[in-house]
């Protein structure tokens, strides 16, 4: 045991002081910041930009119709097309909306002309005017009042409440769950795959440069397998934890103003984290934003979500570097791996391609059994946790993976213990099964 434990703290000690791994530790929260605080950066400095729209009906239809908005002013002109375009494009650098008269139709059509880009929620605005203009004359003209039709139209609220074990009702919001559920399915795929590619690496290495022929003489071949792979993980979790710490500094920062965050930007960060906080009032009919997304938040158990992505990473991770160990032991070169490592990635592949399936019938038999098979089960699970797994389903899927875990290692074991010490041999499933039952 002690040997394993100086194998653990060798592989754990040179990868956390490798520069890639430093460099990734603090650029991962950095990115992961960005991506909440540069699209308030990029909404507070496009609503900068100020637009002024120089309108020319020819119709009257549209006079007055195009309010100003806050960051886009309209003002009507009277002249002709071209003596129009040349002063507002040419002489103040704004732009022309030119709706041209018709003799037998409702004006539908326009043109706007500008020196650049005219933008997305411009064009948006124009239309939704227009739109509503023609569409209310057509309805007087067929002697329907449209505030009759604006009248009848309802918006519908649906709340989903889920009913658990002892009659305990709580509400739920099927986006978040599937966005929470979607997430930490992903994020056990990806740390899977990139720490398990680390354990194959590090036994290739090994093995390329005959350095494993000096460790074998002072340990066992699956001790030196173990000690790799729980070594890795040791990696994975400082890392990841450093992960969430990092961002949360980052972010915590930003908003206290260290880093000049605005408070235009930081009311911008505020009103999109209530709306992707879960849509307000817009699914669930209640009125205070602040109320129905603490009722959703109480619906998801988070001690549960945690502790499961934690063992689910772990659990998987174990299992999966198993093989990558097998694989890097049996092959010498980096071109050999290919062929081993597809049918191992299969099952997680497939796991992430049955995810839309997965989130639209989470209590299916098919997702029940996804998430209880060992290859498949740490991101099954992971997606359908959001929507309430009962407790024996994640005790059972958990206790399955813990038995899948020991059997690979077993299997990996013996392919690993006569393969590292195998050189210049083409190595394929058939050698492979040979040194499995041996």
């Amino acid at each position: 045991m002690n040997k394993i434990f100086l194998i653990i703290q060798r592989e754990y000690l040179i990868r956390v002081k490798k520069k890639s791994f430093i460099i990734m530790t603090i650029l991962g929260p950095v990115l992961m910041a960005s991506l909440m605080i540069l699209p308030a950066f990029l909404a507070d400095w496009s609503e900068a930009t100020h637009k002024n729209v120089a309108v020319l009906d020819e119709t009257g239809w549209y006079y007055e119709k195009f309010k100003d908005q806050d960051n886009i002013s309209f003002y009507h002109v009277h002249n002709d097309l071209e003596t129009d375009k040349e002063k507002a494009l040419y002489e103040k650098g704004h732009l022309l909306l030119y709706i041209p008269k018709t003799e037998l139709s409702i004006p539908v059509y326009a043109e706007l002309f500008s020196n650049g880009q005219s933008g997305l929620n411009l064009t948006t605005y124009i239309k939704s005017v227009m739109k509503r203009e023609a569409e209310n004359k057509k309805l007087l003209a067929s002697g329907i009042n449209p505030d009759v039709i604006k009248s009848s139209k309802v918006s519908i609220k649906l709340s989903n409440i889920r009913v658990e074990e002892g009659g305990i009702e709580k509400k739920s919001n099927t986006e978040v769950e599937v966005g929470l559920g979607i997430f930490g399915g992903i994020m056990i795929y990806f740390f899977i795959f990139m720490f398990g590619v680390q354990v194959l690496k590090g036994v290739m290495e090994e093995k390329q440069n005959r350095i494993v022929e000096i460790i074998l003489a002072s340990v066992k071949p699956f001790q030196l397998m173990m000690g790799k792979i729980i070594g890795i993980a040791m990696v994975g979790l400082t890392q990841f934890l450093l992960w969430i710490i990092l961002t949360a500094v980052f972010l915590i920062a930003f908003q206290s103003g260290i880093f000049g965050g605005s408070s235009d930007t930081l009311d911008i960060i505020s009103s999109q984290s209530q709306i992707s906080d879960l849509a307000v009032g817009t699914t669930t009919g209640v009125n205070d934003p602040f109320t129905m997304a603490t009722e959703i938040i109480s619906g998801i158990n988070f001690k549960i979500m945690i502790f499961s992505f934690l063992f689910y990473f772990l659990g998987g991770y174990l299992l999966y570097s198993s093989f990558f160990a097998a694989i890097g032991g049996a092959v010498d070169q980096d071109a050999d791996t290919q062929q081993f490592m597809l049918p191992v990635s299969i099952p997680l592949i497939f796991s992430v391609a049955m995810s839309g399936v997965i989130v639209n019938q989470p209590d299916s038999a098919m997702s029940f059994w996804l998430s209880m098979i060992p290859l498949t089960s740490p991101i099954t699970m992971m997606i359908r946790i959001p929507f309430g797994v009962p407790i024996w389903e994640i005790a059972v899927s958990m206790s399955l993976l813990v038995v899948g875990f020991l059997i690979s290692t077993w299997m990996a074991g013996k392919i690993y213990r006569t393969g590292i010490l195998m050189y210049g041999q083409k190595v394929n499933y058939a050698i492979m099964w040979k040194w499995l039952r041996h």
